[in-house]
């Protein structure tokens, strides 16, 4: 069985890696110029008019935004919660299996027989039992990615309503696609803060 790290890793955070939001692209309005080049002495530099990419770097959010935190605080007290009791049940079960190793010299073949097939039993029972919660366990888990996503997605739509970005890209370092990053197109701060200051106007 995976631990709670296990699953947040490869769910909740794996939901924040593919994630990339993208903005609307908008065609460049008539009379304007995407780009106009400068020129200073022999060096010829592109300025960006109308064609912005933002970056939003994941490992930050994850660290400070709330909910995010929240939430992975209280998946992660629920997997223990399941381990915890699962771990009694096996404790439980080969106990028992134990004690039938104790007495099967002094059992009848039939009760012998009746005490195998009620430790199988139970043994199926605790093998369901355990498949059930995990399958809860992933259900409430991806109710929380689904929320965590459309939060992030919303927000991102509100942040970039004015159009200023044609892109705002996911980038988590050492698993990413971005080759270069240039920091002044970094709005992880702005983004953890607005997501923050949204989930407290929500509790009011």
């Amino acid at each position: 069985m995976r631990t709670s790290k296990q699953f947040v890793k490869s769910g909740v955070l794996a939901a924040l890696a593919a994630g990339t939001f993208m903005a609307c692209q908008q065609p460049a309005k008539q009379g304007s110029t995407p780009a106009a080049a400068t020129t200073t002495g022999n060096n010829t530099a592109t300025v960006n008019q109308g064609f912005i990419i933002a970056y939003v770097d994941i490992d930050t959010v994850e660290a400070n935004y709330n909910y995010f935190k929240e939430k992975k605080a209280e998946l992660e007290k629920k997997q223990q919660a399941i381990d915890n009791e699962l771990k009694a049940n096996v404790r439980a079960l080969q106990n028992e299996a134990a004690d039938f190793q104790r007495k099967a010299q002094s059992m009848t073949q039939a009760d012998g027989e009746a005490a195998q097939r009620l430790l199988y039993d139970k043994q199926q029972q605790l093998e369901g039992k355990a498949q059930n919660m995990r399958a809860q366990y992933a259900e409430q888990e991806g109710k929380f990615n689904d929320e965590l996503q459309k939060r992030l997605n919303d927000f991102l739509q509100k942040f970039n309503s004015d159009k200023k970005y044609a892109y705002i890209l996911s980038y988590r370092s050492g698993a990413s696609n971005v080759l270069y990053k240039d920091e002044q197109y970094n709005i992880t701060n702005e983004v953890i803060k607005g997501l923050n200051e949204a989930d407290a106007s929500e509790k009011k």
